[in-house]
């Protein structure tokens, strides 16, 4: 949320603890999300989700190959392509960018919720592999990305403070927690971008479950390396154009 220069006041502070703190907050149980307008400082909602982390791997030694310029290039376009792929689907309900980690809430009441996130993940795989492609081509660094998945329920509620004008819908509790620890397993623990939770892969259709790699039973979670048919397609074709234009070029 932007800032728009308020003077903190510590008597104030104090009044609007003992608000929250003293008041009878109802917070229900939700199989859809709602809409953000239903919300106030006194109410909230437990509701089912599907949540997706993305998060660059080794970003910090970017700084130390590529000048600002380059950095904000790649910056921009890993973020504002994995934001117009989440943005596509109906059932994405919040998208978050802290740094270089997109987070995204989708919609967890039915399983083809639960399908269409691994849709998501999967079109952002690919998306990672064209981004590389087109980096390559101008002498930039490839880069490498881990995503997070999980069903679960979380609490949602509308954090800021009243009359500042300052609020956002904030969603925490354990299927958040989860899909970021996914995400930090991926291209690291397991050499695969795609992590998912067990409760999400439960979820999943058979076609799609077939795409996982179970991990150990004592920490059962499950790993894939799922694309888009599309972009894969897209991106096989250009690179056989490649090949076929340097066997011509180096016959001359």
């Amino acid at each position: 949320m932007q800032t728009n220069l308020k003077t903190y006041k510590f008597e104030d502070s104090r009044n609007r603890i003992d608000e929250i703190l003293n008041s009878t907050s109802n917070f229900d149980d939700k199989d859809e999300i709602p809409k953000r307008d239903t919300l106030t400082y006194t109410n909230g909602y437990y509701v089912k989700c599907c949540a997706l982390f993305v998060d660059l791997r080794d970003s910090s030694t970017l700084p130390q190959t590529h000048q600002k310029k380059v950095l904000a290039k790649i910056y921009r376009s890993y973020i504002s392509e994995i934001v117009a792929i989440l943005n596509g689907y109906t059932h994405c309900k919040e998208i978050n960018i802290v740094g270089d980690c997109v987070s995204a809430v989708f919609s967890g009441q039915f399983k083809y919720h639960v399908n269409d996130t691994l849709d998501a993940a999967a079109k952002i795989n690919s998306l990672i592999d064209v981004l590389n492609y087109k980096l390559e081509k101008k002498g930039y660094t490839a880069i490498k990305a881990g995503i997070g998945l999980s069903w679960g329920r979380v609490l949602m509620i509308k954090a800021g403070y009243n009359g500042s004008g300052l609020s956002d819908v904030v969603y925490m509790g354990e299927a958040v927690n989860k899909a970021s620890k996914m995400c930090s397993k991926a291209m690291k623990e397991v050499q695969r971008p795609i992590v998912s939770t067990k409760d999400f892969y439960d979820n999943l259709k058979e076609d799609y479950q077939k795409l996982f790699h179970a991990s150990s039973i004592y920490d059962p979670y499950y790993s894939s390396s799922g694309v888009s048919i599309e972009l894969n397609d897209w991106l096989q074709e250009q690179k056989e154009k490649d090949a076929k234009k340097k066997q011509k070029n180096s016959l001359w």
